[in-house]
């Protein structure tokens, strides 16, 4: 599973279903190397790119002749190495949630074409998802429109279930970022809310007492807040100028 393109895809999604101008933000968020979305990133939030690390060291070290994982994506179960490469991977989220050995799926009826089963989706990854849903809905619920746009981008990423369930039934605050402590992965889970709940406009009342319950959760101060929303701001209104 490419997490790139899921986060990414769902980035857009949320920004297109949302009523402010996204441009900048949209930038800030996925518009290259430098933007906030990238294997660095990736790295710490969600404790979900384990996999990410490992490849890029892989890909650092290969031979020209040795084909190399793309970058961004997920090795599936048993293609990690036996030995971890690097520190370890942050503790409160497991990069990919175990399956049940022995199931086989059942034959087709007959008429029918058999459907591969979704790919499992890394817990780092549904927190994320689930925070991008809860900071769209930070300044009230989602109009029709919005909540489609959201639910097309989730089903070109392969997550329509979860985002349909999560829109039905929003995840609470403390439930999507319960167990996350490393300092690194709390400020950026915070600027991915704060970027989507700002987009290139001023934060409304609402919006700004939803981040205040998302950084009590995430015990982070307030200069470090501070510090954290001022760099944002200061990349969206680059961004807006590209």
């Amino acid at each position: 599973m490419d997490i790139e393109h899921l986060i990414g895809t769902m980035i857009s999604g949320t920004l297109l279903g949302g009523s402010k101008r996204s441009h900048g933000v949209g930038r800030f968020l996925t518009g290259g190397g430098g933007s906030f979305l990238n294997a660095s990133t990736l790295l710490t939030l969600g404790g979900l790119a384990w996999g990410v690390a490992e490849t890029m060291q892989q890909q650092s070290s290969a031979s020209p002749a040795t084909v190399a994982q793309p970058t961004g994506a997920v090795p599936l179960p048993g293609s990690l190495p036996a030995t971890p490469i690097g520190a370890p991977p942050v503790p409160c989220a497991p990069s990919m949630p175990s399956t049940q050995p022995g199931l086989a799926m059942p034959p087709p009826l007959p008429g029918t074409t058999a459907v591969a089963p979704p790919l499992p989706i890394p817990a780092g990854a549904e927190r994320m998802v689930r925070l991008m849903i809860s900071a769209a809905r930070a300044d009230g619920e989602l109009a029709d429109v919005e909540r489609q746009a959201i639910l097309d981008h989730a089903r070109a990423a392969g997550v329509e279930p979860l985002v349909a369930a999560e829109l039905e039934r929003a995840t609470p605050l403390p439930a999507i970022v319960a167990g996350v402590t490393d300092q690194k992965q709390c400020e950026d889970l915070y600027v991915l809310a704060y970027a989507l709940v700002r987009a290139d406009e001023a934060v409304t009342g609402s919006e700004r007492i939803y981040l205040a319950q998302l950084a009590s959760r995430l015990d982070l101060d307030d200069a470090t807040i501070a510090r954290l929303e001022r760099d944002a701001d200061g990349r969206i209104e680059e961004a807006k100028k590209a």
